[in-house]
């Protein structure tokens, strides 16, 4: 927990109610996500109970299945969901729009879709769930001895597709409403407390008569506000082990299907309060300001979205059990390039995230006090000379700068423009003065004067970092070019029978 965070979470202790830790959201929000709350029978991995699902807070669809130990009834329930949630991609998949990759000789013309899916579930287990239930449904065979629904498998993809893409901060395509809040709000009780739903709710927007802190302990029993899944609540899970065994032991189909009702109800009453706190959850977000960066990192998730939806009509194989080291690599790096990216992103668009890094020494904060417009310097070639302006910054009393002369770094103010520190020196007063030649961000001149606004004025208050939002990826080789020191070229996942065998235990 950072400094700023432990502040914020005192004071909501203090005052009863959430801090912000955000002046904006950092997360695409679609006009129509597709919620799913999920549930799963005690003392089984991933035997699916029940499920809310949709798109419309008014009217989501029960999904049970009234037997979770019987694998017919399972991958039915699987069939069903696949019928929700392919129908909801396919309406993601109407309009296109071009778009370019490559440059030079390279570049390509392309088409990617204007809208994406969105996958919203309560908590971090809720897409643990998710990554399970596509492992378990990806790899199945449509013919043969365990055949099952050509949507069974398709469905496992799709769910496999957006758990890993889950993994990434910068995506937003699926997200559990439990991170999304802590991200934005701090609460006066931990932060695995924070990830009870209903709890964390009691926080942020806590009835009128009643403070934060009430409201949670309240919202603590599951007699009133029954857990959000996946896992069920022990005393529920008694009733539900009754009816079950009523179901089994019916006469007749008409018993059976009676007691089938009962488990339906039971179950609809267990989630309902969960979906309508995921509503409530989306529609304190959309209050939230939209990050700056947040349209770009969406444009990438929709070219994702595209070029997955078009690898599955071409080739169709599911996404190997495990990956090869060679795609581990290569995933490990993209990841750690999106942690890193979105991070700078975050701290560019929200300056209640950047002052998390001036507190750490990484940016710092000053006013402008002196300029030199005419600075010139001797250039790469012999008797040449480039233009490169300096700008002073005075910072405060208490202010902190451990950067070291010739760091590079940016402003959020000015984020094409590249400097450098020549001078750093701290005053009787505790303050810094810091001097900044910079490079870049004068609408392409490269002579004086500078165009009107790209070079700060006298008294401008400006923020730079370390941070770099459009830091270049790591560049590693294409998988073609793999080494034969480190395995060769990695071949294309093949499903085998053994893969379609019964794991659903």
């Amino acid at each position: 927990m950072s400094v700023l965070s432990t502040v914020a979470a005192l004071t909501a202790s203090r005052t009863g109610r959430a801090e912000p830790l955000t002046t904006v959201r950092h997360q695409h929000l679609d006009e129509k996500p597709f919620i799913l709350v999920p549930l799963t029978l005690a003392g089984e991995a991933c035997a699916p109970l029940a499920a809310l699902a949709g798109t419309d807070p008014e009217h989501p669809t029960l999904l049970t299945v009234r037997q979770p130990r019987n694998r017919a009834e399972r991958f039915r329930f699987a069939e069903r969901v696949a019928a929700l949630l392919l129908a909801y991609i396919d309406g993601c998949r109407t309009e296109t729009e071009p778009y370019t990759v490559g440059r030079g000789k390279e570049k390509e013309e392309r088409l990617r879709f204007q809208r994406a899916p969105q996958l919203l579930v309560p908590n971090g287990e809720g897409i643990a769930y998710v990554r399970l239930l596509g492992r378990l449904t990806r790899l199945r065979a449509t013919e043969g001895p365990y055949a099952v629904d050509p949507s069974v498998p398709t469905l496992g993809k799709w769910l496999t597709w957006f758990a890993d893409l889950a993994e990434f901060p910068d995506s937003g395509v699926m997200l559990a409403m439990t991170r999304l809040l802590a991200a934005n709000w701090a609460t006066g009780q931990s932060s695995s407390e924070d990830s009870h739903l209903a709890s964390l709710l009691s926080w942020i927007d806590p009835p009128e008569d009643n403070d934060g802190a009430r409201a949670a302990r309240e919202a603590e029993d599951p007699a009133v506000w029954p857990p959000a899944g996946p896992s069920t609540d022990p005393v529920f899970d008694r009733t539900l082990h009754e009816l079950m065994t009523r179901y089994d032991e019916a006469s007749d189909d008409r018993g059976r299907e009676a007691v089938g009702r009962q488990i339906d109800r039971e179950l609809h009453g267990q989630m309902l309060s969960t979906w309508r706190l995921m509503w409530r959850g989306v529609e304190l977000l959309r209050e939230l300001p939209e990050g700056a960066h947040v349209p770009g990192r969406w444009v990438l998730d929709r070219r994702w979205f595209s070029e997955y939806a078009e690898y599955l009509n071409a080739d169709g194989r599911p996404q190997a059990r495990r990956d090869q080291a060679v795609r581990a690599a290569r995933r490990l790096a993209r990841l750690e390039d999106a942690v890193t990216r979105y991070e700078a992103q975050r701290a560019y668009d929200d300056p209640l995230v950047m002052a998390e890094y001036e507190l750490t020494g990484a940016a710092f904060t000053g006013r402008v006090t002196a300029r030199d417009e005419n600075r010139l310097v001797p250039g790469d070639r012999p008797g040449s000379q480039v233009w490169r302006p300096t700008i002073t910054l005075r910072t405060g009393t208490d202010a902190r700068v451990d950067l070291a002369v010739g760091t590079e770094v940016k402003s959020p103010a000015r984020p094409g423009q590249e400097a450098r520190i020549l001078d750093v020196r701290r005053e009787d007063d505790g303050g810094h003065t810091v001097v900044l030649q910079l490079k870049g961000g004068f609408a392409r001149k490269r002579t004086p004067p500078a165009p009107p606004g790209t070079l700060a004025e006298a008294g401008e208050e400006l923020t730079y970092t370390t941070l770099n939002p459009t830091a270049m990826p790591s560049a590693l080789p294409d998988e073609e070019n793999t080494p034969w020191t480190h395995g060769g070229p990695p071949q294309p996942y093949e499903p085998t029978d053994e893969d379609a065998e019964e794991t659903w235990e």
